[in-house]
Parts: structure tokens; C-alpha cells; sequence
């Protein structure tokens, strides 16, 4: 599988993961139940347990089907290989970035409507049918929750202008970051990125980073960088009384696996306030929801966390469409040819129309589903924003209307 390791480097990763987990978490899930708020996440996720994160191993066991092959280890990766001839790139420069400017306030809040109890739908198809785009509102802001001054809003760092295909790392967007989790005692990481919501509480990743129920101790950190681990605080993953994380996955992807259901690999998860009780899109900002997009786009910005890499990394490139001839993976996903997207890079966003004055744009894709995003790091594949992904963000925003 693509973004994540082998067999053999998980267990090495589980060895060397940042240390021992403290006694009160030791009890998996009963345990958890206790507190879990921003101060307590960065308590636990210090800058040498976050440095120190790996991509998550392979995940669980399909059910009962076909054997499949093992995937070959990921080979190291520089900026400097070109992009994979599997998909040629367009001759045409990307388009000007405008200077860097102070994150501006978003519009003015718009009302969201009802959302009906989620009912069973059929398995995924393995060419979804492309619908209309659908561009789920974004919110503006809302009073804070706590008293506490608002904090200045965050200046962007200057965007890298490349050649098509051509992934560099950078100083990060903050509505782009990595979500850190504890799985069978050992730290790990995926990418995520803040998207708009009523509640203005939610972020998006890949379903196969946030699978299974011992997943804990998660949380959101903005623009994460080696140099500057906590920008912006940390932003806890919200928990139930039960104990479990707050956490949005269609059931035919928890049920299926991960490779049947590939077309489902997108997981939602409510965030909680940061350490001064700001909701993370007050802070951060929110990329726009849009489903039905389509799988061919000119011109997008794919964002992701590699594991070799003290920083993020961007690339711009077209997408197209690519068919799945595998019976054991179906279905059809967007495809991107962009160098240098290892493991750490799942959950990772594919953003139309980023605007470089608010550093957020339209997202229609995360890095997962074709073999969790891809079996090559210089060319990366989403599962289609269609109507399923539409739903399950309603069923997210049902879930996490703020108090």
C-alpha cells in the first residue's frame, strides 16, 4: 500500500516510536475516556513525539477476498526527479502567484440546511457518475467561544512557483497541517486540512489514516514545520463520553477495506477549540467542500506532509481521470503526477483555485484510495468527490454542530 509502510518498516516504527505512552493512557479506549482538550494533546504530543511520528503502517485486514500482493518498499525521493512519464505534464508555466498578503476575514456566515438522518446507501460504483459540482458553503465568522483575545491572523508564506509536476517543499499553508494519533503504542501522522462547516470545527482526511478504534490520542496541528512544530497550537480531535474519537467514515469502507472500497477513502473528524478556545477555522481559515467536480482539472494544488521532509510540500499540476483495471480495487479516481509525495502524505488535500491573499481554495480530492493514494511517490490519485463524499461531510456536520 502507498502511503503507509511495509510489514517490516511499521514494526521498526512501533520501536522507535516517541517513547512510552503515559500510565493514564496505557488502557486503550476505557482510559481514554478522560479529558482530551488542547492542553492535554500538547502535553502529550511534544515537539520530540511529533518530530519523531511516523506514516501510519498498513491497516487493517481486508475481509475475506482474493490474496493480494504485498507492495514494493517506497524509494527515496528528491526534488529534483522529474515527473513520472505515466502522465505527461502540460508545457504551459503555472499561472503568477500574488505576494503575500495578512489573512483577510471570510464571508459573511451563510445558513446551512437541515440534514435528514443518514440511511444505508449501495456500494460504490466503480466509475462514479459526475454530477454537477456541488460547492458546499463556507461559513463566516462566528463570535469566539471564549473570551480570550483573538489572535493576530496569520501571514502566508510566499507559495514556490515551479514547473508543472514539480512537488517543492515550503513554508506551509495554516489550513493545511498533520494530524498525529497513537496507534497500538506507537505515534504516527497523516496530512489534513481544515474544511468549512457551520460549526467551523472540521477537518478532512483519508478514511485508511483514521481507521480503527484504537486510534487515539489525535490531534490537528496547523502548518506544522520541524522548525516551528506549533504555530498555532494544537487543536485536539474531539471525544465522545465513550471515549472514541469523533470521527466520520463510510461504514462500507470500515466494512470492505480499504482496497474494495478504495472509492470511500475520505474520513472527516471534529476538532476541538485550540489552547486560547478558538475553533480552528476562526484561527486558520477553511477550504471550500466542492463534490461533482469532475476528475479533470488544469490547473490544481496538491499539498502534502512527507515523512523525509522537516517542512511541507506543494506541487501544481493537471489532473485526469484514471479507471482502476484491477477487480480487486474498483472504481475510478483523480490523478495527479507531482514529485516527491512519500508516505505521511495521505489525507492530503488536491485544491482548486488556490488564492494566494487567504491561502484556501476549493478542495475535490485527498491523497488515498487507488492503493491509499498511489504505489509510485511522483504520481498521487483522490477518490471522486461525489455524491457519497457529499453526504458523509453532511452526516460530519450533523455530528459536530457546535454547542
Amino acid at each position: 500500500m502507498r502511503r503507509t509502510l511495509t510489514v517490516a518498516a511499521a514494526a521498526a516504527a512501533l520501536l522507535v516510536s516517541a517513547g512510552p505512552l503515559p500510565v493514564a493512557e496505557a488502557g486503550g479506549v476505557a482510559a481514554a475516556a478522560g479529558r482530551w482538550g488542547a492542553h492535554e494533546a500538547e502535553s502529550f504530543w511534544t515537539p520530540e513525539r511529533m518530530a519523531s511520528a511516523r506514516p501510519l503502517p498498513p491497516g487493517p485486514p481486508e475481509a475475506p477476498a482474493a490474496p493480494q500482493a504485498p507492495a514494493a518498499p517506497r524509494p527515496p525521493v528528491t526534488p529534483e526527479q522529474p515527473p513520472t512519464p505515466e502522465m505527461p505534464v502540460p508545457t504551459v508555466p503555472p499561472a503568477p502567484v500574488p505576494p503575500v498578503r495578512q489573512f483577510p476575514p471570510g464571508p459573511p456566515a451563510q445558513p446551512v440546511p437541515p440534514v435528514a438522518a443518514a440511511t444505508p446507501s449501495p456500494a460504490p460504483s466503480p466509475t462514479p457518475t459526475v454530477s454537477a459540482p456541488v460547492t458546499l458553503p463556507a461559513p463566516g465568522p462566528a463570535p469566539a467561544p471564549a473570551p480570550a483575545p483573538a489572535p493576530a491572523r496569520p501571514t502566508l508564506p510566499r507559495i514556490p512557483a515551479a514547473g508543472p509536476g514539480v512537488g517543492q517543499d515550503f513554508g506551509g499553508l495554516p489550513v493545511v497541517g498533520r494530524m498525529f494519533l497513537v496507534k497500538g503504542g506507537g505515534s504516527y501522522f497523516c496530512t489534513a486540512s481544515v474544511v468549512a462547516s457551520p460549526g467551523r470545527n472540521l477537518v478532512i482526511s483519508a478514511g485508511h489514516c483514521l481507521l480503527g478504534a484504537d486510534t487515539q490520542q489525535v490531534a490537528f496541528v496547523p502548518q506544522y514545520t520541524r522548525a516551528k512544530p506549533r504555530p498555532f497550537g494544537m487543536f485536539p480531535v474531539v471525544r465522545t463520553a465513550a471515549g472514541r474519537s469523533k470521527i466520520w467514515i463510510d461504514q462500507r469502507y470500515r466494512t470492505q477495506g480499504v482496497n474494495r472500497a478504495a472509492a470511500l477513502d475520505v474520513a472527516f473528524a471534529q476538532i476541538g477549540p485550540g489552547p486560547n478556545g478558538r475553533r480552528v477555522q476562526d484561527v486558520v481559515g477553511g477550504n471550500r467542500l466542492v463534490t461533482g467536480a469532475g476528475y479533470t482539472h488544469a490547473r490544481a494544488t496538491l499539498i502534502g506532509h512527507p515523512s523525509t521532509a522537516a517542512r511541507p510540500r506543494l506541487c501544481v499540476n493537471r489532473t485526469t481521470k484514471y479507471t482502476s483495471a484491477d477487480a480487486r480495487i474498483p472504481g475510478s479516481f483523480l490523478r495527479i503526477a507531482c514529485t516527491g509525495y512519500p508516505g505521511g502524505t495521505s489525507g492530503g488535500p488536491f485544491l482548486l483555485r488556490l488564492d494566494g491573499r487567504t491561502g484556501t481554495g476549493d478542495v475535490v480530492g485527498v491523497i488515498g484510495g487507488w492503493k491509499t493514494g498511489g504505489d509510485k511517490p511522483d504520481v498521487s490519485y483522490s477518490s471522486y468527490f461525489g455524491a457519497d463524499i457529499r453526504k458523509l461531510y453532511e452526516k460530519a456536520v450533523a455530528g459536530a454542530k457546535a454547542p
